[in-house]
This record gives structure tokens, C-alpha cells and sequence, in this order.
């Protein structure tokens, strides 16, 4: 089984912003392939799926951003889950907006979500899917920026990429991180 993690903040002030993209792709999902998300024990709102022909555990940590190793690393635990079958949505600032990167074995490289998986699986050997939502253009506080919602034009490219992202993810699990790095990274 694999775990497919999308980062975000649980609460309607964040459900559309860009610190949510994690949440806005298993949403997506979600809604494509006709599972609905369930509370857990583990702090965490989760669906098994088997749309794909093999079992995938969606999971959307419910503990802000910030403490999402201690969601995914109880569930990981209960599913007796290695780290090299945990894949992770999230943003990355450092990437323009309609660009996709999977990246394996990296650092938080400032992303607190991240930084708090690899505190709490005690690795950071599993996969990440890194969207990217872009900078902000002027002095704007990126606390701020990526708290803010897309705009008109901007959630169009969103909806594109989240069709990228699905052929990525699901690469990662047919053939390989390497392969998936190799289609999609040069994409």
C-alpha cells in the first residue's frame, strides 16, 4: 500500500489558498474518482481507494501544517508503512506557478510541513511531489503570500497541473520514482 499525503490547513479560511495545494489535489481526486475523506484517530482525515487497481490510503493531515509528521507517522505506524512508499503534495515557493517537481531524500528546504515529516518518520527517504505556487512580486510577507488564494487566471493553471500531478503520483507507484522524476521534472 501507499500513502499519498497532501499538505495543508484544515479550516475554511485556508481551503483554497496556496499553502493548501496538497489538499486541493487529494480533493480533486476525491471528487474524480467518487471517495470521500473520513475523520481518524490519528489526527488526520483519510480514504483508501482502489481506483487505480491497488490499494492507495489518501490522507490530509488535520494538525496545521506545521505538525503533519505527527499525523503521517501514527498512520504510517498503524499501516506498518516504509517512508520509501509515503508520497507528499505540497507547495514550494521556489517553483513558478504550473510547475511540478518530485524530488526523493531532500531537505525541508524550508518548507515547515516537511521539516516536521522528517522529524517525526526520523527520514526524509519518501517521496515529494513539490507544486509550485510561485513569489510573491513585491515586498509582500510570504507568510501572507501563500496564505492568499489563487486569482482567476492563476486556478485555471492549477486545475491543468492537478491532472500532471495525478500522472506523476501514479507513475511513482506503476514504475518508479526515477521514472516519474524523469517525465515530469523535465516536463
Amino acid at each position: 500500500m501507499y500513502v499519498v499525503v497532501g499538505l495543508g490547513n484544515p479550516g475554511k479560511e485556508y481551503a483554497a489558498t496556496r499553502h493548501n495545494i496538497g489538499f486541493i489535489f487529494l480533493d480533486y481526486l476525491a471528487e474524480k474518482y467518487r471517495f470521500v475523506f473520513k475523520g481518524t484517530k490519528w489526527q488526520a482525515e483519510a480514504a483508501k481507494d482502489l481506483s487505480w487497481g491497488y490499494p492507495v490510503l489518501f490522507v490530509k493531515p488535520q494538525t496545521y501544517m506545521n505538525r503533519s509528521g505527527v499525523a503521517v507517522r501514527a498512520i504510517a505506524d498503524f499501516y506498518q508503512v516504509e517512508p520509501s512508499r509515503i508520497i507528499v503534495i505540497h507547495d514550494d515557493l521556489d517553483l513558478p506557478l504550473g510547475r511540478t517537481k518530485i524530488m526523493l531524500n531532500r531537505g525541508a528546504g524550508g518548507h515547515n510541513g516537511i521539516r516536521s515529516l522528517i522529524e517525526h518518520l526520523g527520514t526524509n527517504d519518501f517521496v515529494r511531489v513539490r507544486v509550485g505556487i510561485g513569489r510573491p512580486d513585491n515586498a509582500e510577507r510570504v507568510s501572507d503570500f501563500v496564505l492568499s488564494r489563487f486569482g482567476q487566471d492563476e486556478a485555471e493553471m492549477v486545475r491543468e497541473e492537478l491532472a500532471r500531478i495525478e500522472t506523476g503520483v501514479r507513475l511513482i507507484m506503476e514504475q518508479g520514482a526515477a521514472a516519474a522524476m524523469n517525465r515530469v521534472n523535465s516536463e
